[in-house]
């Protein structure tokens, strides 16, 4: 059996981790970081965390977190299923492979790239799974400083507030984790093009990426956010 990647396989291969990675270290890191929704959405949080600070009762604020933490459990779940599925695939496929290839316009691979792809996606919800799941144990760690937030008749108003900013610090490091896991979705359905063609591939990671700069900083949700 050959372990050899076809060309085009390697070029798709290769288009996708660029995009990829590219567009998370641009988005991120790069100087269009804080005009996405991510970074509008952050301000938000320290203003949700200040206003918060000026409360005595903070129930809302513990509901509103909670909801947000079992989000980011049931996406974690939904990944630790889908790693399942594929896990089984892989014990069985050669027949996988057989029925997949019968559908017309399908391309033919080698049984060594066909685990690859397999592999492959197996890896970005592994990498989604890992992510939600420390968002998820982030949540718990905001909602403690959220529990530890002085309250407001505190004489130390510049200490309240520094918490308050810190703990929406924090709050923003697990919602940047839950966003690359959601985004890691996007990747998976760009992936699985892979199965039918290396060129569909490279097509749908393009329309993901597209999809992606859109919802991020040219949607109407970015500009109501920001606004």
């Amino acid at each position: 059996m050959s372990s050899t990647i076809p060309l085009p396989d390697l070029l798709a291969l290769t288009w996708f981790a660029l995009l990829a990675i590219g567009y998370q270290l641009v988005s991120e890191y790069g100087p269009a970081a804080r005009g996405g929704i991510a970074g509008s959405m952050q301000r938000r949080r320290e203003q949700w965390m200040a206003i918060m600070s000026r409360r005595d009762n903070r129930t809302v604020d513990a509901i509103l977190l909670g909801g947000l933490s079992q989000g980011n459990a049931f996406f974690a779940s939904t990944c630790a299923i889908a790693i399942g599925g594929l896990a089984a695939i892989m014990g069985s496929g050669d027949k996988t492979q057989a029925l997949l290839e019968r559908i017309p316009y399908v391309a033919k691979s080698p049984p060594f790239v066909w685990e690859l792809k397999v592999i492959a996606l197996m890896g970005v919800f592994v990498y989604a799974f890992f992510k939600f799941a420390w968002a998820f144990r982030l949540s718990h760690y905001t909602a403690i400083m959220l529990g530890a937030t002085p309250l407001d008749d505190d004489p130390d108003e510049d200490g309240r507030l520094d918490h308050a900013r810190r703990t929406a610090d924090l709050l923003g490091i697990a919602a940047e984790h839950a966003n690359r896991g959601l985004r890691s979705f996007y990747f998976a359905f760009a992936v699985m093009a892979w199965f039918f063609h290396p060129l569909l591939f490279v097509i749908a990671t393009t329309w993901v990426i597209l999809i992606l700069v859109r919802r991020d900083y040219y949607s109407r949700s970015r500009r109501i956010v920001a606004s």
